[in-house]
């Protein structure tokens, strides 16, 4: 079955792989190389160019399809410790960038041609009119003005900006995000533990005042009790949890 095509179709061998890869209708992660490779070197080998250039870059691509196909064959060595790569892989990586970045230069064609139909219409407005500025008598303007007129203004101005006030979202206050490093923490509670020796776990949330602090705090205690320095007390369900620090020494 012989491979009809033209060169100056494609861009370079990855362009003329993608090709082979649509034609085929084949995953671009799980690509047949048998079937491509095939097709690849049956039309290098109808290339009417003499460009070593083109020839070269071309014949790199063939030799790196033939390297795979050659691993693909041979039976793999499979080992509990290590996983298998599939020689297909690096060749896949680079099919997909290029495909990116041919995809993006063929939007920004795209966008250049568009712009290309948009056509701006030269200003025509005479100098006489661009260069006009009205006069303005501040007498004039000022004739009929009076202290009530002055005051009605100053009210409506006042109007307009209370309107623009959001009485609800006005209200609101500001949320402060508290920061409370977890190591700093564990070490404050230690400390907290070594002075009060043995207290009740509802008097240590008291001290803050956030879900984060009831949140750290909780984790700090998990992680002294942990490490041996805390032990806690509940008598029944619901009650409040007494912590006793274990003196180390």
């Amino acid at each position: 079955m012989s491979l009809e095509v033209k060169l100056e179709v494609f861009e370079g061998p990855l362009d003329l792989l993608l090709h082979l890869i649509d034609k085929n209708k084949v995953d671009i992660y799980d690509i047949p190389i048998i079937t491509i490779t095939d097709q690849y070197l049956e039309y290098v080998d109808a290339m009417p160019t003499k460009d070593m250039d083109v020839m070269s870059e071309f014949l790199v691509m063939a030799s790196t399809l033939l390297r795979i196909k050659s691993k693909m064959l041979l039976p793999k060595e499979e080992t509990e410790e290590e996983e298998v790569e599939d020689p297909r892989q690096e060749l896949v990586e680079r099919l997909l960038e290029y495909k990116m970045y041919k995809y993006a230069s063929l939007e920004l064609k795209t966008r250049e041609q568009g712009a290309g139909r948009s056509f701006y219409k030269e200003p025509t407005i005479p100098k006489e009119i661009t260069d006009f500025k009205e006069e303005v008598s501040v007498d004039e303007l000022l004739s009929d003005l009076t202290l009530a007129k002055l005051q009605g203004i100053f009210h409506s101005v006042m109007r307009k900006q209370i309107d623009k006030v959001d009485p609800i979202r006005s209200t609101f206050g500001e949320i402060e995000k508290e920061e409370i490093n977890l190591g700093d923490h564990i070490l404050y509670l230690e400390d907290y533990a070594k002075e009060h020796k043995t207290f009740s776990f509802r008097a240590l949330l008291e001290e803050g005042h956030t879900k984060t602090y009831v949140v750290v705090s909780f984790l700090g205690v998990l992680e002294l009790m942990k490490q041996g320095k805390l032990t806690i007390v509940q008598e029944d369900i619901f009650d409040d949890i007494y912590i006793t620090y274990k003196d180390q020494g």
